[in-house]
């Protein structure tokens, strides 16, 4: 499901697998199991890198798993707000390398991170929710606000489910930089990494500098109420 290398202070997780890296519950402990691991690891000042084989970073929720039963859609958001709780309380700088195509809660995965790096020979990102027929959740849009400066872009993100690559992303302000390829993605991440070990940051402050950041975001992963939504209507159905 994926891989954890640690590079002198750099820990790199790589998803694997699956070409799709869709979010059901397996992947998702797979990689808060790792985040965690890195957690308890970290002695000194590091930094922490999600990147991913295949065509695509993630192409978000396993839709086609959760479809027979609400209940697992239910169970997908809570372990996904739990793993972008994990990433942000991290005590040291997150990258995310996206490596291909990142979708609706991939690329809430991938903004998860401090730092957005992206490839622009193939691959885009797209907020799927208005054509798929999905409202999107609260948290999605509280998250994805305190990382996209422009409301003008936010709008064509959420509203417009537009498709946006690399180089665009960057003109938008919605990710650091663009890249050649999905080894040069890296490679920069990698880089950036190494400058950023190199400031000697206390990982402590900066995590709880990030928290004050994303004040916001916090309290507004507690609750999805998108599914919980669900949940009720379904309750209600099978009462009458």
């Amino acid at each position: 499901m994926c891989t954890l290398e640690k590079r002198d202070n750099i820990y790199i997780l790589t998803l694997t697998g699956d070409d799709d890296h869709r979010l059901n519950p397996k992947l998702l402990d797979s990689i808060r199991a790792a985040v965690n691991r890195v957690r308890s690891e970290t002695t000194t000042p590091s930094v922490f890198i999600t990147t991913a084989q295949g065509k695509f970073f993630s192409n978000g929720y396993d839709l086609a798993w959760s479809q027979s039963d609400p209940e697992r859609h239910i169970l997908m958001s809570s372990k996904l707000r739990l793993l972008v709780r994990d990433i942000i309380s991290l005590p040291m700088p997150t990258i995310a390398a996206v490596s291909g195509h990142a979708s609706a809660g991939g690329f809430i995965l991938a903004q998860a991170h401090d730092y957005v790096l992206m490839r622009k020979d193939r691959g885009f990102l797209y907020m799927s929710e208005m054509d798929i027929k999905l409202v999107v959740p609260d948290w999605f849009v509280k998250l994805l606000k305190n990382k996209i400066g422009s409301p003008a872009a936010l709008r064509d993100v959420v509203l417009r489910a537009d498709k946006v690559t690399a180089e665009a992303a960057v003109a938008k302000g919605i990710i650091y930089s663009a890249h050649d390829s999905a080894e040069e993605t890296v490679k920069a991440a990698v880089r950036l990494g190494e400058e950023l070990v190199m400031r000697k940051w206390d990982g402590h402050v900066y995590g709880r500098n990030r928290k004050v950041l994303l004040a916001d975001v916090l309290p507004a992963l507690e609750f999805d109420e998108t599914v919980e939504d669900v949940a009720t209507a379904n309750i209600v159905s099978s009462r009458l």
